[in-house]
Order: C-alpha cells, then sequence, then structure tokens
C-alpha cells in the first residue's frame, strides 16, 4: 500500500472539475473565439463554432489535468495549489491520466472531424508544447515563461484556422498580440507568489534574481512591444479606427502599469498589473469585435 491516503470516493465530480482547471480555460476559450470571429464571415455556421469552441476546451481542459500530473510534488508545497485532488490524495494519478487522455483525444477528434486537420494540428501543437516542453521546463529555466507563452498564444489561431483553413500574416497578429501580453501577466504572478514558487522549486525570474529588477524591465519591454503590435489589426484592414483609438489607450495604460511595477516592485503594483492584464485582453478582443472590418 501506499503512504498516500486516497479517500473513498477519489473520483468526486468537482475533483475532476478542478483538474480541468475551467476558470483558466475560459480565457482559453475566449481567445479561441476571437480569432474565429476575426476570421469568420458574416454567415459563418453555428455548427463549425460549436466543434471549434468545444474541441478546444476539451483539449485545454486535457492538457491541465497532464499538467497537474506532472506537478503533483511541486502543487503539494505551494500553498495555493496543495489543496489539489491530486497533491491531497483525493484522486489516484491513474484516474487524472485517463481523464487527461480521454479529454485530448476526444477534443482533437472532435477539431479533426467537426472542424478541419489544420485546427486540429494547432491544438495538437498547443498539448504538446504545453505538456512536453513547458511544463517540465518550469523546474529548470526561468525561459519556461517565455516558452509557456507560446501554447498560451496559439488559442487565436485555432479559431482563425477553423474558418479559413490557413495561417495567414492575420493569425499571426493575433497569436503575437496574446503571447505578448502574456508576459507582463506571468510576471506579475510570479512576483506575487514568488515565495510559494520558490517553496516548489520552480527558478522563475523572481527566484533567480531576488531584487526583481530584471522581472521589471522584462515586464516593460513586453508590455511596450504589445502597442504596436496591438495597432496592427487595423494596419491590416481587420478593424477600424475606433479600435485604433481604443487600442492606443488601453496599450498605453497597460504600460504605465508594467512601469509602475518596474520602477517600484511591490506586492501592490504588482498586483495592479495582473488585475490589469486581466482586463486589458477581454477589452481588446471586445473592441476588435465592435470595430471588425467586414469580411
Amino acid at each position: 500500500m501506499s503512504d498516500r491516503q486516497v479517500p473513498a470516493e477519489p473520483g468526486r465530480t468537482s475533483d475532476y472539475v478542478t483538474l480541468a482547471k475551467p476558470r483558466l480555460n475560459m480565457l482559453v476559450i475566449a481567445t479561441t473565439l476571437a480569432g474565429y470571429y476575426m476570421a469568420a464571415p458574416r454567415h459563418a455556421g453555428w455548427m463549425l463554432l460549436f466543434h471549434t469552441l468545444v474541441g478546444t476546451a476539451l483539449v485545454a481542459s486535457g492538457a491541465s489535468a497532464f499538467n497537474q500530473l506532472l506537478e503533483i510534488e511541486a502543487d503539494g508545497l505551494m500553498r495555493r495549489t496543495r489543496a489539489r485532488p491530486l497533491p491531497s490524495g483525493r484522486m489516484e494519478p491513474r484516474h487524472a491520466r485517463i481523464f487527461g487522455v480521454v479529454l485530448s483525444i476526444a477534443g482533437l477528434v472532435q477539431l479533426a472531424l467537426g472542424v478541419n486537420l489544420l485546427a486540429a494540428g494547432v491544438a495538437l501543437v498547443t498539448l504538446l508544447t504545453y505538456t512536453v516542453f513547458y511544463t517540465p521546463l518550469k523546474k529548470r529555466s526561468s525561459l519556461a515563461t517565455v516558452v509557456g507563452g507560446i501554447p498560451g498564444a496559439l488559442p487565436p489561431m485555432i479559431g482563425w484556422a477553423a474558418v479559413r483553413n490557413n495561417l495567414s500574416l492575420e493569425a499571426w497578429i493575433l497569436f503575437g498580440i496574446v503571447f505578448l501580453w502574456q508576459m507582463p501577466h506571468f510576471l506579475a504572478i510570479a512576483w506575487m507568489y514568488r515565495e510559494d514558487y520558490k517553496r516548489a522549486g520552480f527558478p522563475l525570474l523572481p527566484i533567480v534574481e531576488p531584487d526583481g529588477g530584471s522581472t521589471g524591465r522584462q515586464a516593460l519591454i513586453y508590455a511596450a512591444a504589445l502597442v504596436p503590435l496591438s495597432l496592427a489589426p487595423t494596419a491590416m484592414s481587420m478593424a477600424g479606427n475606433v479600435y485604433l483609438v481604443g487600442a492606443s489607450i488601453l496599450s498605453l495604460a497597460f504600460v504605465l502599469l508594467a512601469a509602475r511595477f518596474a520602477w517600484r516592485r511591490t506586492t501592490s503594483t504588482a498586483r495592479w498589473l495582473f488585475f490589469g492584464s486581466i482586463t486589458y485582453l477581454p477589452l481588446l478582443w471586445m473592441l476588435m469585435a465592435f470595430n471588425r472590418v467586414a469580411t
């Protein structure tokens, strides 16, 4: 028998929901929807959208399960994650493994048969980069944050591929926006929970360089780089002038929050940057959708 005590009901619905990380995956669905909407003609069918979003959600949930499988020990050392089903012992790893495999395969099959092979292929790349590269690298290098930005930025490309069956420059612009946005977002989280990450042995930038100078500078650099890229949809005739003005205001405000964090690296300024980041992206998508140029 293992020393870990597994309760009599390891398959509680709430534990499987936790394993799938539905709140985090709502962002995945939202960014997939943004890519889909920006690519879709006015008469795009609802069934295609259904298969795109459900298939992507299933793959993302499977990836979340694999992530928690690979990080059982680390999650058990961090205050904010030690109550999860696996580190707490409420669920056996084999149950989580089956759950992750079933969800991932179901999502990929749904995308391949209900959407197209390109969308399924991008989803597969998202799954592999998240589980095979990003998750193991978190224990080895602070560069994991950059690597993790790749699977995080691929969902809008799934949405675009679902409609256009290609990955044109417009799709890469959407990818770039999400990729650059993620860096200040992740760095703010890393700073706020640096003691937890240190306890778990994750060599993130705030742990490698405790003074936070590099963390602040990188957050500011990525936020500044986001400004011109966030305006590219207007240059590419994807969105109009209303979007241009709104995106300029939002992006400059995001830069100011990053600059404030870079200047004074405190939990308070990191929290402001974090909340600014989770406000920025939804507002940007709404502006883009509202002022989309008809295709």
